[in-house]
């Protein structure tokens, strides 16, 4: 039995496929850990949800910040525009809505406690351990599964707050987890969210670090994977995997098994454009 974390697909099915080839993958008794952002940018998102979605059990996704916007747009709270072209097929197909239904009943985080691994889109707030992570993760799950999703899902819109408090309460609070969780990846010292960064980190302005440098790190020991973040590009540490390497840009769509004692990475060739 094998475990791979695969980065961001954003409806780039064919070198997904060819990835699975690749690494032989067995559906029966292997496992694929899919970083979130399985739509959008690429020119087959439907393909690739359906697919995703027939693997079943073998595949586990969190949610990402283009699968939300997916959601979004299904539920009629924002509107459609150019910038998501790539989506139209899939809003148009038949089985639109339930495909759907399925997504918005993934995770946001993902923890193995055997492999002390957590799977997340963007990353995790400094001072939420894995419990921390997993337990704000839930509240936006429950809402997302709720009767009234929808009002997240318009909801959750916004740069602000971008400082943690316990005290948030509603949608504020919702929508500050679902930034850290899938829209992040530069804080400021005082651990603000910098949401409007997407560059690679040595270009950032001063008094800005990548979340996974920030002091004090409550996570620290858990290992971290996750994707969103193209510039960063491949990192394969003890205890940090980033898996975005800009498949959708036409560089690499990148497997790391996560079952072995010494991460093993497979890597195919990207969309072409």
């Amino acid at each position: 039995m094998a475990i791979y974390a695969i980065g961001d697909l954003q409806g780039c099915y064919d070198p997904f496929r060819r990835l699975l080839d690749e690494i032989d993958f067995d559906p029966a008794v292997d496992t694929l850990w899919l970083s979130g952002d399985l739509v959008n940018r690429g020119p087959k998102s439907l393909k690739t949800l359906r697919f995703v979605r027939k693997l079943g059990d073998s595949a586990l996704t969190v949610l990402g910040n283009h699968d939300l916007h997916l959601l979004a747009l299904e539920a009629g709270v924002v509107r459609f525009g150019k910038r998501f072209g790539s989506l139209e097929k899939l809003l148009n197909a038949s089985d639109a809505a339930e495909l759907c239904d399925w997504l918005r009943h993934r995770p946001l985080a993902h923890y193995d406690k055997k492999l002390d691994t957590l799977l997340v889109h963007a990353g995790t707030h400094p001072g939420w351990n894995v419990k921390k992570t997993l337990s704000r993760a839930a509240e936006v799950e429950a809402a997302l599964q709720g009767e009234f999703h929808a009002d997240l899902l318009g909801k959750m819109y916004g740069n602000r707050p971008n400082l943690w408090s316990g005290s948030l309460s509603g949608y504020k609070r919702l929508r500050f987890i679902i930034n850290c969780l899938t829209r992040m990846r530069m804080l400021t010292k005082t651990t603000h969210l910098d949401l409007n960064f997407s560059g690679s980190p040595w270009r950032a302005r001063k008094g800005l670090v990548p979340w996974f440098e920030a002091p004090d790190r409550a996570w620290r020991g858990t290992r971290i994977a996750f994707g969103h973040w193209s510039q960063l590009g491949l990192i394969v540490l003890p205890h940090l995997i980033s898996l975005d390497t800009g498949c959708v840009w036409g560089r690499q769509l990148t497997a790391v098994r996560l079952d072995k004692r010494l991460p093993h990475v497979v890597q195919v060739e990207g969309q072409q454009r």
